[in-house]
């Protein structure tokens, strides 16, 4: 029996115990409610919080995975968000070259990328992209992708001159030629860029569908450094038709600046270098019937030898005025249509006195020889006082031959 006591003021003991918790518990949490001793029940039960895990960046893309016949004219961007684009590599068949990559340029915050080309027509292209996220996670991230197959009848081709590496006179202009009629000239016109050391002022100039050129305000300063981009490739430039690859060329302008002026009544050449008279050479120029145009002219082609035939100019081999001689000296072309300045020593005797060729300029053979070693393809040769007053535009590179205003009126972003 006192067992029986004991262990029943055990179980009394450990009652008591529990109801001075509960009340101890009650207290406490009336103690946190507001002034009236009423507990805010949302709040009675201890709040659980675990933070949410950072997201992974995310990608986007304006094309994507697995797509076909993507137009060539397409500048693929990527967009970030919940982290940054660190690297790009984007790029056509096997392993990156210089060739076959396709650049880009990443914004200063990291937020996208975008091409700073078009695309290759019938190529795939792979664009790895490597970002880091919130946390500082790198990963990285592919799109797969093929470009539309073009035929060589949808792709213009542009050739450009000066070639690479050239020097030239003071007053070439920069020609892009395309096998196949611009329509968007516009378009074409905005990938077209021109840099040179020293800076000058300039613009393009569309003479055809199919040509454009680029002349300084001025003559290009002796010396001058010019770079020649001409991102065309992927342009569209007509219906159905993309320009077919980008070109380029970096030419150099003579530190000798030769200039020259014919004077046709007075039978004579005035060669200024670098702005001072070098030499006054007694020359003849076209007959009555075959007269000299008048205006400025740039020197295009030169030849030690060269072969002129008058059928080239549409004098019949039955005329009294054919002519066909197979080593004209020191020839160098000024027109289209034929006119050159060249040793003519079977009129020395009529050179500073009259003219009496059938429109070329004569000279004797050392002075065409002197001025053949001193000029450049681009030297500007102006003529003056001849009755033949116009110069047919595009009969030569006749851009110096208007005013610049009248110049500029040809760009289709004028």
């Amino acid at each position: 029996m006192k067992v029986q006591g004991r262990q029943s003021a055990v179980h009394s003991g450990r009652r008591w115990f529990g109801v001075l918790l509960m009340a101890a518990l009650i207290a406490g949490c009336s103690s946190a409610g507001g002034d009236d001793g009423v507990g805010d029940r949302a709040g009675d039960a201890a709040p659980t919080s675990s933070a949410s895990p950072t997201p992974a960046t995310e990608l986007t893309f304006n094309v994507d995975d697995g797509d076909a016949d993507i137009p060539v004219d397409t500048a693929v961007t990527v967009g970030a968000s919940h982290g940054t684009i660190t690297a790009v590599t984007a790029h056509y068949g096997g392993k990156p070259t210089r060739k076959n990559t396709l650049n880009g340029a990443v914004t200063p915050d990291g937020a996208s990328w975008t091409a700073s080309s078009l695309l290759e027509p019938g190529k795939r292209y792979t664009v790895a992209v490597t970002t880091r996220d919130d946390d500082g996670r790198v990963s990285t991230e592919s799109r797969r992708f093929r470009t539309q197959d073009l035929s060589l009848d949808q792709q213009a081709y542009a050739s450009v001159s000066p070639m690479d590496g050239a020097t030239v006179g003071v007053a070439m202009p920069v020609i892009l030629r395309f096998d196949i009629p611009v329509k968007r000239r516009a378009e074409v016109e905005k990938r077209l860029v021109v840099t040179s050391t020293p800076k000058v002022e300039g613009t393009w100039s569309w003479v055809s569908d199919s040509e454009v050129h680029f002349r300084p305000r001025k003559y290009w300063p002796a010396g001058t450094k010019v770079k020649v981009h001409a991102g065309i490739n992927g342009v569209r430039t007509g219906k159905g038709v993309w320009g077919q690859e980008d070109r380029d060329t970096s030419f150099r302008v003579t530190k000798q600046a030769v200039t020259t002026v014919v004077d046709v009544s007075r039978h004579k050449a005035t060669v200024k270098i670098n702005g001072k008279v070098a030499r006054v050479l007694p020359a003849t120029t076209g007959k009555a019937g075959f007269q000299t145009r008048n205006g400025t002219k740039i020197i295009m082609e030169k030849h030690p030898s060269k072969r002129m035939d008058a059928a080239t100019t549409g004098i019949s081999e039955g005329s009294s005025e054919y002519y066909n001689i197979e080593n004209v000296r020191y020839a160098m072309r000024v027109t289209n249509s034929g006119e050159f300045i060249h040793a003519a020593p079977w009129s020395t005797g009529s050179q500073g006195s009259a003219n009496v060729s059938h429109g070329c300029t004569g000279l004797s053979t050392s002075n065409a020889a002197w001025l053949y070693g001193i000029s450049h393809i681009g030297d500007p040769v102006k003529f003056v006082n001849s009755d033949r007053k116009v110069l047919e535009p595009q009969n030569g590179w006749t851009d110096w031959n208007i005013s610049y205003t009248e110049f500029a009126k040809g760009s289709a972003l004028s």
